[in-house]
């Protein structure tokens, strides 16, 4: 069996199809947003499953950190979003779907974080 590292992690999976909602949600913000909200929420986006893999690469104590600071640009994304919302750059479905799936990712990460930092429980 051929190891695939960690593309082999369904949170893996869910953060880089977050970060693929969160380009096709941001493709339609006003275009004087480019450098603002869309910059900002697409780093954030991407952040997390990049974090995710090279945390995974490094292993060790590197990996639980590397969960951390996935989890930060979540909750980043996350205000972002909201803001968004109110701003009125996102429709009334699109953000219940990004935080939905906020939501999801963030209990993954916790959990992965936790047997990261405890692997013998």
């Amino acid at each position: 069996m051929v190891d695939r590292g960690h593309r082999s992690l369904r949170v893996w999976h869910l953060a880089m199809d977050l970060a693929g909602a969160v380009y096709q949600a941001t493709s339609s913000f006003p275009r004087d947003e480019l450098y603002g909200l869309v910059s900002q929420m697409r780093r954030s986006a991407v952040s997390i499953p990049s974090n995710i893999a090279e945390g995974y690469g490094r292993g060790g104590k590197d990996y639980a950190r590397f969960v951390v600071i996935a989890y930060g640009s979540l909750l980043e994304l996350e205000t972002q979003t909201e803001l968004s919302r109110r701003l009125g750059f996102l429709s009334s479905d699109q953000e219940p779907k990004l935080l939905s799936a906020t939501a999801e990712l963030g209990r993954m990460l916790n959990a992965l974080r936790a047997s990261l930092q405890n692997p013998n429980p």
